[in-house]
């Protein structure tokens, strides 16, 4: 089946394995992008075998049945091309941006280690790789100044057991208790043809690019097995305040609020993605404007104070974050956002909104102007909405929203009772009072 999208044409196969195929062309010529979007995140993951999706992002690049350990990365980097790996809680996407002629190359080496990864799987690599994230763990969430704010965020938004209670890195307690069995029964259960979206974006027709993906992923069969999700099935507001305050090393005090919002692709999720922007995306933002700038109240992040963390399956969350300046205590900081937030309730402007769409806008079309942006982004949109054509469309969504309608969801997602906060204090300095004389 072949649409035709706003940057141009876009088609889409489904194999008899069930893998579906979305194409596109690319704004550069001799160029490739791949990005394959399997259905797997820590959405799937259980309570006590956290963060097994996110090693298998690394599992993925150790060695498979015809492959040897860094041998993938090794071709495409002497290929002078890009290649990386990411998780979330929906997803789980591998991405390469080759040559046009290396497109053969990575088709073969993605297939072989979806077909064969369980051959090369040891204790020995598995040990090797729980060491690393369990050492990414630390480096990005328990050593750094307000690391765990995230963890913290999600374990007050989503009650315990919920499939979004926990962050994708996982807890060292469950990445230590993973065992060797059941990790190749995760990818027995997870990585099959009928769970995974492969997009090409290049100047190849399309036609050409089906068979290609035909030639190399055709004869792998659909699991037997199909895992299923936990449920996410998650109704009403947070039921708050609901608070957390973390004394540690931090320089300055720092708040971070949360609230729940619609799941990710319905219309309450792009009302309230507009009233983000309206609140803290961009330097004319209320918040960068009114703490950072007149009042001098939080540190300058450039205009990055609120956003939304989407999830398909279960609300999302409309997040807000602030450093305090020296001299600015947490809790006038914290006062302070919350008299902005609960401002919308009272009103915007048009132009307000119209700025909002503008960033809003700006930032998707930034996203998807590179090949492998826009490989990314059609993947997403087939794999969670089965829809590559969003792509094109989204921004017509935030167009047909009016203030009203942001006002009326700030009345009702925006108060007391839908609020969480996780509040960073320091510690107090230790040392002596000098004595005067």
């Amino acid at each position: 089946m072949a649409t035709n999208g706003a940057a141009g044409s876009i088609s889409q196969f489904r194999l008899d394995n069930g893998l579906r195929v979305v194409t596109a062309p690319a704004a550069t010529g001799q160029v490739a992008a791949l990005n394959l979007w399997y259905g797997v995140g820590s959405r799937h993951e259980v309570p006590g075998r956290t963060g097994f999706a996110h090693l298998f992002e690394h599992l993925m690049f150790q060695g498979s049945g015809n492959v040897a350990k860094g041998e993938h990365f090794d071709a495409v980097e002497r290929l002078g091309g890009d290649i990386n790996a990411s998780t979330s809680t929906d997803r789980t996407n591998y991405y390469e941006t080759v040559p046009e002629h290396a497109l053969d190359l990575v088709l073969w080496l993605e297939a072989d280690r979806l077909a064969t990864l369980r051959d090369g799987m040891t204790q020995e690599v598995l040990d090797n790789q729980r060491d690393v994230v369990k050492n990414e763990r630390r480096q990005r969430y328990d050593n750094v100044p307000y690391g765990t704010a995230f963890e913290r965020i999600l374990a007050l938004g989503y009650p315990e057991g919920h499939p979004y209670h926990h962050p994708t890195i996982g807890s060292m307690a469950d990445l230590d208790a993973a065992d060797l069995d059941y990790v190749l029964s995760f990818h027995e259960r997870h990585y099959g043809p009928d769970n995974l979206v492969v997009t090409v974006v290049s100047n190849l027709e399309p036609d050409d690019v089906r068979d290609r993906v035909e030639r190399y992923f055709g004869g792998i069969p659909a699991r037997e097995v199909v895992a299923e999700a936990p449920d996410a099935t998650l109704e009403g507001l947070i039921g708050g305040p609901l608070r957390e305050t973390v004394t540690e090393k931090v320089p300055a005090p720092a708040v971070f609020l949360g609230y729940r919002v619609g799941n990710y692709g319905s219309r309450d999720f792009d009302v309230m993605h507009l009233a983000s922007a309206v609140l803290g995306q961009g330097q004319g933002s209320r918040l960068y404007r009114r703490l950072v700038v007149e009042r001098g109240l939080a540190s300058d992040d450039g205009g990055g104070a609120a956003d939304l963390l989407p999830f398909r399956y279960a609300p999302s969350l409309m997040l807000v974050s602030m450093i305090a300046r020296e001299g600015v205590s947490g809790d006038e900081l914290e006062a302070a956002i919350l008299e902005e937030v609960q401002g919308l309730a009272d009103g915007i402007s048009e132009e307000e909104l119209e700025r909002a769409r503008a960033v809003l806008e700006r930032d998707h079309l930034q996203s998807i102007s590179t090949p492998g942006g826009l490989a990314d982004a059609l993947g997403s949109c087939t794999q969670l909405f089965d829809d590559p054509e969003l792509v094109h469309t989204w921004p017509q969504r935030w167009s047909e929203i009016s203030t009203d309608e942001v006002v009326a969801a700030a009345k009702r997602l925006l108060g007391e009772d839908n609020l969480l906060v996780v509040r960073f204090e320091p510690e107090a300095k230790t040392g002596s009072t000098p004595v005067e004389a």
